[in-house]
């Protein structure tokens, strides 16, 4: 495989190119050659768009593939397609299938399955037993077997015991363990923002308080272990307070907002779209400007996609019955850049999606340049058009955003000698 990159701008704070227009030729998965007017000798496939840029690989930190077990909403294979059409060349999947991803054997079978994909597949083990928060899984047999970290995915985080039991645990071998700060006990059966929205739909509601109490003490606890934590899912103002709070103090703690929370508000459930219905919730307006700053300031370090598909007999319910999620990979980007357009520069975009993923899981982060391997996305970040359904390459089709006008299109990807181009 051949290809030539034409007058791409290069956003890459590790390569010397950073911030160029430049061709770049890729052969047999490496880069090749870097420079201007590169003669195409040997008919390599072109690639040529107006505004083109290029950067290392995305990396999306909270992906859900439903293999094994609910294959029916996603498989390994689709959620490859669905991730490198939204320009991810790198996914984490989380263990929440059936069986859970706690065993070397299931680590095995998620590496196994992906090996041939373009999109590199990143198994993340349980925490706890089944994800049932009682138990702590073999952490250190997952971590050898090839797990990347640690989280029971959208289970609520458990106990303080627990987080402080399964955090000295991994110190040993250098783990993070990854949490969704809920406190259930408090949320309870929640469907959306506790608010006037939901007072107003006569739905019931999720207090903020889940969310805030369950970061606090999920807190407390990294600092008493001096250990290594990643908040998940963070969608509130105060979250993002005491996450700041904690980041002066120099705990090693990072966390990532989902790209929806950064655009929906929770006003947008009032049509009863089950589509709106995701854990955590739609939130308020104040919400979204703190996350916003939060992402600027770098207390919030990544943006997910909390790609979790569902089939249409888990959402064609009513709101209150119907399972949380909507698919995500293939919007993440066009979602984050419109939302965040004006308020950050497309190199702190790439650093979101692509280098503080490979920071906080202790990846190497690979550079643009002569000789190195090809991971790359290409996008261009002034693109306007519109999501439709035929855009979709999950398995599921669950979101809100078909029909919706972004800004900022990818083009394409490139990794393990393999390319996929959305022409």
């Amino acid at each position: 495989m051949e290809i030539l990159i034409r007058s791409a701008r290069i956003v890459d704070t590790g390569s010397p190119f950073n911030n160029q227009v430049k061709d770049i030729l890729v052969s047999d998965g490496k880069i090749k050659r870097i420079g201007t007017g590169l003669r195409n000798t040997s008919k390599a496939q072109e690639i040529k768009e107006d505004n083109l840029h290029v950067s290392i690989g995305w990396f999306d930190l909270n992906t859900f593939l439903g293999d094994p077990g609910f294959e029916q909403k996603e498989t390994i294979e689709s959620g490859c397609k669905a991730a490198a059409a939204g320009g991810f060349t790198h996914i984490c999947c989380m263990p929440n299938t059936q069986p859970v991803i706690q065993t070397k054997a299931q680590v095995e079978y998620v590496l196994g399955k992906s090996t041939d994909q373009l999109v590199s597949v990143h198994p993340i083990g349980a925490v706890t037993h089944n994800t049932e928060g009682h138990d702590l899984a073999d952490m250190y047999d997952l971590h050898q077997a090839g797990a990347i970290a640690f989280s029971d995915g959208l289970k609520p985080s458990p106990t303080a015991g627990m987080i402080e039991r399964a955090l000295l645990y991994v110190k040993a071998f250098d783990g993070l363990i990854m949490v969704h700060a809920e406190d259930k006990s408090i949320s309870k059966n929640g469907a959306m923002h506790e608010g006037l929205v939901s007072t107003q739909l006569g739905l019931p509601g999720a207090p903020a308080l889940a969310e805030e109490i369950a970061v606090n003490r999920d807190l407390f606890v990294l600092e008493y272990t001096d250990s290594k934590l990643h908040l998940l899912d963070i969608s509130l103002k105060k979250s993002v307070d005491l996450i700041r709070a904690a980041k002066r103090k120099k705990l090693n703690v990072s966390a990532s907002v989902n790209a929806y929370n950064l655009m929906l508000e929770h006003s947008a459930v009032g049509d009863f779209d089950t589509n709106y219905k995701v854990n955590p919730h739609l939130r308020l307006r104040a919400d979204i400007t703190a996350l916003v700053k939060g992402v600027a300031d770098g207390t919030i370090d990544a943006v997910s996609s909390a790609h979790q598909p569902q089939d249409e007999d888990c959402k064609k319910l009513e709101f209150d019955k119907a399972d949380f999620g909507m698919v995500g990979l293939e919007t993440c980007f066009a979602v984050t850049n419109t939302a965040l357009r004006g308020e950050i520069k497309v190199e702190k975009i790439v650093q979101l999606l692509a280098q503080n993923p490979r920071k906080i899981l202790g990846i190497a982060i690979p550079k643009i340049e002569e000789g190195a391997a090809a991971d790359l996305t290409l996008f261009n970040p002034g693109k306007k058009w519109k999501f439709t359904a035929d855009d979709i390459q999950s398995k599921s089709k669950n979101t809100p955003f078909i029909g919706t006008e972004f800004i900022g299109k990818v083009v394409g990807v490139i990794n393990k000698g393999k390319a996929l181009l959305n022409r």
